[in-house]
């Protein structure tokens, strides 16, 4: 199974409250509220962790879940927050010249 790399997209404010993180997607106000694993997500995309790693190092460790498991879910929530315009993902590491969006400020 190939690793995936993921960042924040553009266009979205974003701040944590409570241990969950709340976005707002600027193009139609939009807003979602992340729970704390989706939150682990969302402060790991930085376009240089690995969605495996982010399993391995966090996910697991901090939610008392199984490998295999925490993959799969976390590889669906992946999924969702790209569908929603939320992440972008690659392949390859994600370099400098695209940096996630800044926590608090539009991108």
């Amino acid at each position: 199974m190939s690793d995936v790399f993921f960042t924040r997209a553009g266009q979205l404010a974003a701040r944590k409250v409570a241990g969950e993180v709340v976005i707002l997607r600027a193009h139609d106000s939009s807003l979602f509220v992340l729970n704390p694993v989706a939150s682990a997500v969302w402060e790991a995309a930085d376009g240089r962790t690995s969605l495996d790693t982010l399993v391995r190092d966090v996910i697991c460790r901090d939610f008392d879940v199984d490998p295999d498991t925490a993959r799969r879910d976390a590889s669906d929530l992946l999924d969702a927050l790209v569908a929603e315009g939320l992440l972008r993902t690659s392949d390859q590491p994600i370099g400098p010249a695209d940096p996630p969006a800044r926590e608090g400020s539009p991108a």
